[in-house]
């Protein structure tokens, strides 16, 4: 029996619905846990201390410059080989087989669990070039893991500006190359940023690629050929040695809302960009 469309659109709204509902309940549930249990152990001493006894004791410094030390190094090596593949892929080539293998291999990239570029980058930054436990090697490592997210981000940006932009730029006498630098990119900011802080987002919270390349240390790093640690590294040492829950559940706190900042941080400038060239 054949449901009139009318019930068929009351059903797939109420379905699609439910299933959102559902979903932002889970991330709710799952930030109030972790809040609930976390920000009872946060304050300013938590904050700005080192920590001590391994982490029985003091507090998370170390691993908050850390945290944003290393998703620094990573965008400062993926941008301009993100980007500017990106600009490759969509102004300077045609659709061919080439591109279409450069697109197979950035999507298999983006797919590979977090631990396999850990372990490469164990084997290739810190055995083979002799890198070491360093905050050059998680970078480089994250860098790797975060260009994929770049490339597809940047790219769909590009392809968003209308190509009637190119053809005005090119009859004023631009080259190409003028072309995408003063045309292409400033309209497809927006998106490439939104890129940029999603992978600082996903590099904030990464383990597995950097416990095996930038170390556990927690001392300050002077230079980036020093180990550090990060929020997500100290949560997890903190919680599977049993070393101290409650300052595993802190950390664990300070990490998610550093997380949520950084999204909200993401939709506010995609917010502004697009409200300023609206203008």
């Amino acid at each position: 029996m054949r449901l009139p469309a009318k019930h068929t659109q009351r059903l797939a709204v109420l379905i699609l619905g439910g299933a959102t509902a559902l979903t932002l309940c889970v991330l709710l549930f799952i930030i109030f846990v972790v809040l609930k249990t976390g920000l009872p152990v946060v304050n300013l001493h938590f904050l700005l201390d080192n920590p001590r006894d391994m982490g029985r004791a003091g507090g998370i410094f170390p691993t908050f410059v850390g945290t944003f030390l290393l998703p620094l190094v990573a965008i400062a090596f993926a941008l301009p080989l993100g980007v500017g593949t990106a600009v490759y892929l969509t102004e300077y080539t045609r659709e061919t087989r080439i591109t279409h293998i450069i697109r197979f291999g950035t999507d298999c990239l983006a797919g590979i669990p977090s631990i396999i570029f850990g372990l490469f980058g164990f084997i290739f930054f810190v055995v083979s070039l002799g890198m070491g436990w360093s905050l050059l090697s998680g970078g480089l490592t994250l860098a790797i893991m975060v260009l994929p997210t770049i490339i597809r981000t940047s790219e769909e940006a590009i392809r968003a500006v209308p190509y009637a932009y190119r053809e005005v730029s090119f009859a004023l006498g631009a080259t190409r190359w003028e072309t995408v630098l003063k045309v292409v990119l400033p309209n497809a900011l927006p998106g490439i940023v939104t890129g940029v802080m999603l992978s600082i987002g996903r590099s904030i919270g990464e383990t597995a690629a950097v416990i095996f390349t930038a170390g556990s240390s927690l001392r300050l790093p002077r230079s980036v050929f020093d180990s550090v640690r990060t929020m997500a590294v100290h949560f997890y040492i903190l919680a599977r040695e049993g070393i101290s829950n409650e300052n595993a559940y802190g950390t664990a706190a300070v990490l998610v809302i550093t997380v949520l900042l950084v999204n909200m941080a993401t939709y506010w400038l995609m917010h502004t960009f697009i409200a300023r060239r609206a203008r």
